[in-house]
């Protein structure tokens, strides 16, 4: 006699954020709603000699305020990130998690390129002073998985403790898999999202070789434009978002503040090339499809695409592609916005921030806009609603994430 399996549902019952755009929850929503952009002149070391001078910084960050100096010289500053984070979105979640609770609670934290300028440093370290200068914290600063181990250890979570390590999907990875872990009976709850800070000499310099960022540098605030004819090149950000996902019973017989319900993850490969989306955005279409019939929902149930929309012209050309594949009469009615263009790209944290964008668009019927869309492709022929935040209630949002090597992944929100 076969077993039926069901499979839980997973709701979103805490979320915290380090963005651009503030040091919480509420400031950044907040900042994001009204248009803001955090794209500046960089700050943290000299670009005279760098083609690209701006991005989307983190501001007014001390960690001093969340950190002892000891902690502080442990964690890489996406680890910080990560932590913060964290701490509150389990605040956010109101759980206070028994023993028997932490060993069924796990961490998933997405990290496209881990610790950049630890290893620029130790390497002028290396050059300059020779081997036997190497701090023995390089190793446990540069490893993209330490951001999951961190929070894993402050929190004393000890369920799954993973690290998604697939370019700008990762976060969105993270999320998804977290998903399937509670729906499959594998954890209870799980915190998930991404974290990322390569704002250094070599971040930047070798996205300037691939001639990928922008170079508006007389205007920062304009640089990130996704869809629009001007646009050349994407800006780096940094961050970090975190969701707590969490079993549908436990979250209600706790009596828990839900936010929405997680119910679609599609995840796949363009099997196409390194760096550029597959023709049409094959790729893109087949993963949003994929999201689509995990949370058994047509096209029509979609209300709000937060797209990936990174300000490039392959990346942007390519999405809309897809989602004209995917939604076909519907596309053009279609709410569709970036939100890279307030945040910058935050690379292996954007999934997990863009998540809680997604989130927040549905719990409080407000989508936020694609700013500096002032002369829209005319191959990006979509509604990505242009410069101000639009109110409308939908029940359904597909959040997008694609990375290098092809990489994509979808998720689907449903408000609760």
């Amino acid at each position: 006699m076969s077993r039926v399996t069901i499979q839980k549902r997973v709701v979103v019952t805490g979320m915290g954020a380090v963005t651009p755009l503030g040091l919480t929850i509420k400031d950044t929503w907040n900042a994001l709603i009204q248009g803001h952009s955090g794209v500046s002149l960089i700050s943290r070391f000299d670009t005279q000699d760098f083609p690209c001078k701006i991005a989307a910084e983190i501001k007014n960050y001390n960690p001093d305020l969340y950190f002892t100096k000891q902690e502080a010289r442990r964690l890489e500053r996406f680890s910080q990130f990560a932590v913060v984070a964290a701490r509150e979105a389990l605040q956010d979640s109101g759980l206070e998690l028994s023993e028997e609770e932490k060993l069924k609670t796990g961490v998933i934290v997405g990290v496209g390129m881990g610790g950049v300028e630890v290893v620029e440093n130790a390497v002028l370290t290396l050059k300059e002073k020779g081997v036997r200068r190497l701090s023995p914290l390089v190793i446990p600063l540069m490893i993209p998985n330490l951001a999951a181990g961190h929070v894993s250890i402050q929190l004393g979570l000890k369920g799954p403790n993973v690290c998604t390590t697939t370019a700008c999907a990762a976060g969105s990875h993270a999320i998804g898999d977290a998903f399937k872990h509670i729906q499959d009976g594998r954890a209870l709850m799980m915190l998930a999202g991404g974290a990322e800070s390569v704002i250094s000499p070599l971040g930047i310099g070798a996205f300037c070789a691939c001639k990928a960022l922008s170079t508006r540098n007389d205007a920062p605030e304009r640089a990130s434009r996704p869809f629009d004819e001007e646009r050349d090149g994407f800006v780096m950000g940094e961050g970090s978002g975190i969701l707590v996902l969490e079993e549908l019973d436990h979250a209600q017989k706790r009596k828990a503040n839900i936010y929405a319900e997680i119910v679609g993850y599609g995840l796949n490969s363009d099997a196409y090339h390194i760096t550029n989306p597959s023709e049409g955005g094959e790729g893109a279409a087949r993963c949003m499809e994929m999201a689509l019939s995990d949370a058994r929902l047509s096209k029509e149930d979609i209300g709000y695409v937060n797209a990936h929309g990174t300000s490039t012209k392959a990346g942007d050309i390519a999405e809309s592609s897809a989602l004209k594949t995917v939604f076909k009469d519907q596309a053009k009615n279609l709410c569709v916005s970036s939100t890279k263009s307030m945040t910058g790209h935050l690379l292996g944290a954007s999934g997990g921030v863009e998540a809680i964008f997604s989130v927040l668009a549905l719990k409080n019927s407000k989508l936020p806009p694609t700013i500096n869309l002032e002369n829209q492709d005319k191959e990006c022929d979509l509604n990505y609603i242009p410069n101000e935040t639009i109110e409308k209630n939908v029940n359904f949002v597909l959040s997008n994430s694609f990375g290098f090597g092809g990489t994509n992944a979808s998720l689907i929100f449903k408000k609760i």
